[in-house]
């Protein structure tokens, strides 16, 4: 119990604690690096209501180079096409459509739609959404583009990880879901301001043309189902390109969470299924933080049964909660991602118990179905 309490601390106080203390990123309003164009992939499937919500604020946003929207309508059964070869006629020069009538075999659905879309874009910097995400403020994609400048210590980045938070909503099932997805976002983005960058996510993700070209686009798992956002990443890193991170507020994207719990089970499965596919390195830096959680509330259960042991097992439980809630505290306010203080140790216990469920779930079956 105390070795996994202290591997806890050492990723609050060497990852995550620093990442939340660092220096602000520069204003939308500062001068930086706005003169390279930029193209906005978005790949949509039956998102017809999505879209009307989404591409408004795309084209509202502030960037002095110029953008262009790519549009991927993945073979959708509704209006979706409709409505984007309309708005494509009426901003020609800003919404291109790309429009997917059939996938390959062996092809992942939504990997051989982006490679469409890329195959059209003019630009040699690729911004990356959902249809169901909305971008926080107009600066989004000013924001996300900046981190591809180069730095005192540094090349050029060739991807720029960003976060997308979830809308607040009532009941225990919200809170758990923008909790999960702020203790995923403090492993991401802390590991990749360390050096260590091992995944992404989709629906606020940037990388350069080169980038594509040099990872040879998804080839490594284009029959994987998920995995365009985190195991690009990973080629990225094992071909030496650099990653760098934007994660305040303003360049965040907002998305709608799951409603049930059916929904969200299916949802955590499809992510997690990728990470088989991630460097060793990166399973041990993540499994080890996962597993030291486990761990702690087994060992925890099992001596509470041992009175001897009640007096220092309370002085050990209420400094760690109060130490990880501080840190977890301090990420929330850093990423704008509210959580209830008090009931973070609840968040915790169920977050990591319904972790190992789902690892679980994993290695007893592991059929994945697209939508």
């Amino acid at each position: 119990m105390l070795a996994s309490v202290l591997v806890q601390l050492f990723y609050a106080a060497y990852f995550f604690w620093p990442f939340a203390r660092r220096a602000p990123e520069a204003p939308a309003d500062a001068p930086g690096p706005d003169d390279e164009p930029v193209s906005i992939v978005v790949c949509a499937r039956n998102e017809l209501d999505n879209l009307r919500r989404l591409l408004p604020l795309l084209l509202k946003q502030d960037y002095p180079a110029g953008f262009e929207i790519i549009l991927i309508d993945d073979r959708s059964e509704d209006e979706t096409f409709l409505y984007a070869q309309q708005l494509a006629q009426y901003y020609h020069e800003r919404v291109r459509l790309v429009s997917v009538a059939s996938t390959p075999r062996g092809f992942a659905p939504k990997k051989f739609a982006l490679i469409l879309g890329i195959k059209t874009a003019r630009h040699a910097r690729l911004l990356f959404t959902d249809a169901d995400c909305i971008p926080a403020t107009n600066q989004w994609l000013r924001l996300m583009q900046r981190g591809f400048a180069p730095t005192p210590k540094h090349a050029p980045a060739d991807v720029v990880v960003g976060f997308s938070a979830y809308a607040e909503a009532p009941g225990f099932l919200n809170k758990l879901i923008r909790y999960e997805t702020l203790l995923t976002a403090a492993q991401y983005l802390s590991f990749a301001w360390r050096g260590w960058a091992y995944m992404g996510v989709g629906r606020n993700l940037a990388y350069s043309r080169h980038c594509f070209t040099v990872t040879k686009g998804f080839a490594s798992h284009i029959r994987q189902l998920s995995g365009d956002d985190d195991l690009l990443v990973q080629d990225a890193m094992r071909n030496g390109l650099r990653v760098a991170v934007v994660a305040d507020p303003p360049a965040h994207t907002l998305s709608e969470p799951a409603a049930t719990w059916a929904v969200w089970w299916h949802q955590k499965r499809r992510h997690l299924s990728a990470g088989r596919a991630y460097r060793l390195a990166d399973r041990m830096r993540v499994g080890t933080f996962v597993l030291s959680n486990v761990f702690y509330y087994l060992t925890t259960a099992v001596l509470a049964f041992s009175p001897n042991n009640w007096v220092p097992l309370a002085v050990v439980c209420v400094l760690r909660t109060l130490f990880v809630s501080a840190v977890y505290a301090r990420l929330s306010r850093r990423l704008d991602q509210p959580v209830n203080v008090g009931l973070l140790p609840v968040l915790d216990v169920v977050y990591f118990f319904q972790y190992l469920a789902l690892g679980i779930s994993l290695f007893l079956n592991r059929t994945l179905r697209w939508k």
